[in-house]
C-alpha cells in the first residue's frame, strides 16, 4: 500500500508534502501532485503536512465508507506513472525522484476533466 493524494489537491498544490518527503516520491503534475506507489516508503511524513487533508493511506481509501470520488484517485495516482499521459510519448514509470525529473506538464484524464477550482 502507498499514500495517495486526492481531489482536494487539484489546483492547490501547496507542496508542503514535497518538502518533508524523505525519498522524493511526490511528483508535480499540471494541476495536482502525485505519489509514486513504487517509490513511496509509507513513512507518513507527508500526511500531516497537507493543509487540505488530501493525502491518505491507500488502505483508508479502499475501506468501508470511503467516497467513490476519492477511491478513483487510488488507480488514478498509479496511472500518472504507468499510463501514457495526454501530450506525452511514454509513461513516466519509476524515475527515482521527483527533483531530478522536475514538473510534468500533464495530468491524468481524471484530473484534467475536473472543473477548475476558483481561487
Amino acid at each position: 500500500m502507498t499514500y495517495v493524494i486526492g481531489a482536494a489537491c487539484v489546483d492547490v498544490m501547496d507542496r508542503s508534502c514535497v518538502d518533508v518527503c524523505p525519498v522524493d516520491c511526490i511528483y508535480t503534475g499540471g494541476r495536482k501532485l502525485y505519489i509514486n506507489p513504487a517509490e513511496c516508503i509509507e513513512c507518513g511524513a507527508c500526511e500531516p503536512e497537507c493543509p487540505v487533508d488530501s493525502i491518505v493511506l491507500e488502505q483508508a481509501l479502499l475501506g468501508e465508507g470511503a467516497a467513490a470520488e476519492e477511491i478513483a484517485h487510488v488507480a488514478d495516482n498509479a496511472a500518472f506513472f504507468y499510463d501514457v499521459l495526454p501530450g506525452r510519448d511514454a509513461a513516466l514509470g519509476d524515475p527515482g525522484g521527483a527533483a531530478a525529473l522536475g514538473p510534468v506538464a500533464a495530468d491524468t484524464p481524471l484530473v484534467a476533466a475536473l472543473p477548475a477550482r476558483e481561487s
